[in-house]
């Protein structure tokens, strides 16, 4: 399936209409430092240099790390929708060096569909993705709600995550093989889970093109990824700290 959809977004970008709206259009590019924290024993955070990128004309979008390119849908002014095949990179995982006696659990790259609809201040999007590179080989489905507030230039856009997560992801990621056993650490293998995440995204303009942006975010692990003996932590804790410049073309 996942090759399918690999096919099927190459066929789109080769085929897709290029002509444009003359209706002016927004794009934010910038910077930043994305930490988040690990929820294994002894394994340190990750803290990475971090491109941020916003953009959205109907056909093609960029959402921080994530891209995609609309099939089906309709862009106002007022009120949008579409489906869409996205990509996005899953930053999880350690190296063998980090938990004595477990093999890596590598980074990878996750494609799939996606539904989003927003209105002047809310969104939802839903996405079922897929492990393009094989790691975790299965799907896992997110869903997320937000609202945008605003006080005087302050902007805050406070949204609540849900993610379903199969057994083969959880197993990945959590999971204890029979060869990575010890005496202190007993074979794992996790059922399906629900991870609950909250998050906000604050911007504040300095000009009327150069702002911050800052990205608050916590994820509860389900109960079937607490239970790991690899597992320390209940909550992964992530971050970015970045400036942008928003201009039109």
């Amino acid at each position: 399936m996942r090759y399918i959809l690999v096919l099927l977004l190459s066929f789109l970008l080769l085929n897709a209409d290029t002509d444009t709206d003359t209706k002016k259009q927004k794009v934010t590019i910038g910077l930043g430092a994305y930490v988040q924290t690990q929820p294994y024993k002894d394994v340190d955070n990750i803290v990475l240099p971090s491109p941020v990128i916003f953009f959205d004309n109907g056909l093609f979008y960029v959402r921080w790390s994530r891209a995609g390119l609309y099939f089906l849908g309709s862009k106002e002014d007022d009120f949008s929708w579409g489906f869409s095949l996205t990509i996005q990179p899953r930053v999880y995982g350690y190296d063998s060096s980090d938990i004595a006696g477990m093999q890596e659990r590598e980074n990878t790259w996750e494609g799939g569909l996606a539904f989003s609809a927003k209105t002047d201040k809310a969104y939802i999007e839903i996405m079922a993705l897929t492990d393009i590179l094989d790691r975790y080989e299965d799907w896992i489905l997110k869903t997320e709600v937000g609202y945008e507030l605003k006080f005087s230039k302050l902007a805050l856009y406070p949204s609540l995550i849900f993610i379903y997560q199969s057994s083969d992801f959880l197993n990945y990621y959590y999971g204890v093989r029979q060869n990575e056993t010890t005496p202190t650490r007993n074979m794992y293998v996790p059922n399906n889970g629900l991870q609950v995440g909250v998050q906000t995204y604050i911007k504040y303009p300095f000009t009327k093109q150069i702002s911050a942006l800052i990205n608050i975010r916590a994820d509860r692990l389900s109960s079937e990824a607490t239970h790991s003996p690899i597992v320390h932590d209940k909550v992964i804790y992530s971050g970015l700290a970045s400036l942008i410049y928003t201009f039109e073309y």
